[in-house]
This record gives C-alpha cells, structure tokens and sequence, in this order.
C-alpha cells in the first residue's frame, strides 16, 4: 500500500474535498497515429485505446457549452488499492441524473460532469463527505 495514502471507503469519503476547477473542459478523440499531435498544447490526459486516442484539454470557449465538462479533483489522497470509491461518488451523482467521467491518478481523483451541472455535483459531493464525517 500506498504509505500516506487513505484505503478504506469511509475514510477517501470523509477526506473528499471536491475542489471546482474554473475551466471547462473537453474530450477529444483522434486517431492512434495522432496520440503525440503536438498541436495539442498541454492536455490533462491522453489515453490510448485501440480504437483511437482520447485527449482531455482544457477548452478555449469562455464560460463553456453543453459539450464541456467541469474538473473536480477530489483532494483525497486515496490509495490506488482502495475500494468503492468511484462507485460511491459516481451513485451519488448518478441518483440526480448527472453523468460523472472519472480519471484515477496517483495522487487524486478526478471527475469531469457537465458543464452547466457543476456547481450541482460540487454540492452533492460536500453532502456525500459530510454525512459520512457525521
């Protein structure tokens, strides 16, 4: 395990911090042969699949649209190793009917909702960590 890193559901829950990042978001996809495109400056994530390659960029729309995403890291050191996280945060939002894409990093969570639900995600996020910390 992880030393330093929170393991138990409980715990990443009590430990969420949902943090709102102020930029929106967008999801692109393009073929394999273009997963080093260098025109694409500074992506979040690129994910290779067979299919083709996903980049997450930060999008140049002011104020966003209906086909971007919010960031919301979740502060929590969770441990790659811990267990029901994605499926408890994503069950919460899916309960409001917002759609969640999660990113697991080494360090944090990161999930990307709706651009125009996000302040709504934010405030499910803060209930599901304090009714666990009650």
């Amino acid at each position: 395990m992880q030393p330093g890193f929170v393991r138990d559901l409980q715990g990443m829950l009590a430990g969420l911090e949902p943090k709102l990042h102020s930029e929106p978001y967008r999801f692109l996809s393009l073929p394999l042969e273009d997963a080093n495109a260098d025109w694409i400056d500074d992506p979040f994530a690129v994910i290779r699949e067979d299919e083709g390659a996903t980049f997450v960029v930060r999008s140049d729309v002011e104020g966003g649209n209906s086909d971007h995403f919010a960031r919301i890291t979740l502060q929590v050191n969770s441990s790659l190793e811990g267990v029901g996280l994605t499926a408890a945060v994503a069950t919460g939002l899916a309960a409001e009917g917002i759609a969640c894409n999660v990113i697991a990093a080494f360090n944090h969570d990161h999930l990307f909702v709706p651009w125009d639900r996000r302040e709504e995600a934010l405030a499910i996020l803060k209930k599901l960590s304090d009714d666990v910390r009650r």
